[in-house]
């Protein structure tokens, strides 16, 4: 989610809910190309069994989870949620990611980056793209000032896009 949202509560710890959106998910692309992309930034991808709870899921639900250097999903997971919690590990400081559990968000600023970083990552996924992403991102209800994804992404990341560029990331 972008700044200014209001998010809910996380879920219950150990919650199994089925999801309904229709979005792509993991099991649509396999695990294999997100795990090398998760690897290439040092991170690991840990495939959680279908019907399990996700550890480190915030939502709960069917949402990626984070424990230290590892993002947790199921089939079910959705791509833009195994994006958005691994780049919340790659934006964040290198010394604070083997602390994290559950929650990963520092900022606003972070939150935004993450957001705009995904959406990039998402190219380098076959079968997923920018377009996909962020159509699923909308879909999913992530919300933004100018009201969907790709209007933020095209005309209002500009903080997010200078955040990632003092990191080096793309």
């Amino acid at each position: 989610m972008a700044s200014g949202d209001a998010p809910t509560a996380p879920a219950p710890a150990g919650a199994v809910v089925v999801c309904e959106h229709e979005v792509l998910r993991v099991a649509d692309i396999g695990f294999e190309a997100p795990a090398a992309l998760l690897a290439s930034y040092g991170l690991a991808l840990a495939r959680v069994p279908d019907g399990e709870a996700i550890p480190g899921s915030f939502w709960g639900e069917c949402e990626a989870g984070l424990v230290g250097t590892t993002v947790h999903a199921r089939g079910d997971t959705p791509v833009h949620s195994l994006l958005h919690e691994a780049c919340h590990l790659i934006v964040m400081p290198p010394e604070r990611r083997a602390l994290v559990h559950t929650d990963a968000t520092d900022s606003v600023a972070e939150e935004d980056a993450t957001c705009c970083l995904q959406i990039l990552l998402a190219d380098r996924l076959p079968g997923v793209g920018r377009a996909r992403l962020m159509a699923d991102m909308d879909a999913w209800g992530y919300t933004f000032r100018l009201g969907s994804a790709r209007a933020w992404f095209e005309h209002d990341a500009e903080d997010a896009r200078a955040f990632l560029a003092e990191r080096g990331l793309p």
